[in-house]
């Protein structure tokens, strides 16, 4: 770019403007609007028409509009009490499953509890849900082993106890890894 004396110039790299002064084949002088005398060189200065002071930002309404209104609007934030709830649960107390129990043995309502949540572990797989709750209650731990040894033979997902505040210590939540 070419400068002759008399022109407004800013420095591309500093917050200077200021007048040329003095013009020596690549070495250009400028009093900066401070009072300051510097030397740059051609590539170090651009020239202008107005002081940046003066430059006004004009803004088309009408363009204003169309951008606010072409904007998405923002998904809807999940709280992490709302994330960390699981989809599914399953409760597995013989009282739940069957209108009545008499008659049958500890082995068969144990054989009927695992039946069950076997068939739920599977159609939440199925249906690619990633948590399942398992209520299983406290007791004496034998059908809390029992869906442990059961859910120890998947490779797929992870278990450990449900949330103490909601369920205590009778549930065991149960996380599938989906395959992306």
């Amino acid at each position: 770019m070419k400068f002759s004396v008399g022109d407004r110039v800013a420095a591309i790299d500093d917050d200077l403007e200021g007048n040329v002064i003095r013009v020596d084949g690549e070495t250009i002088s400028v009093e900066t609007s401070e009072g300051f005398l510097m030397e740059f060189q051609p590539s170090e200065l651009v020239k202008i028409e107005k002081p940046i002071e003066e430059l006004s930002l004009e803004v088309d309404e009408e363009v204003l509009e169309q951008k606010k209104s072409s904007k998405k609007p923002k998904p809807k934030r999940l709280k992490p009490k709302e994330r960390s709830v699981p989809p599914m649960e399953v409760d597995l107390h013989i009282e739940k499953l069957v209108n009545s129990y008499r008659g049958m043995s500890n082995h068969d309502i144990l054989t009927l509890q695992i039946d069950t949540a076997r068939r739920q572990l599977e159609f939440a797989m199925r249906k690619r849900i990633q948590k399942v709750v398992f209520i299983h209650g406290v007791g004496e731990g034998v059908l809390k082993a029992e869906l442990d040894f059961l859910l120890g033979r998947y490779d797929n997902l992870k278990f450990y106890d449900a949330n103490y505040q909601k369920y205590g210590l009778g549930a065991t939540e149960v996380y599938f890894f989906q395959n992306v």
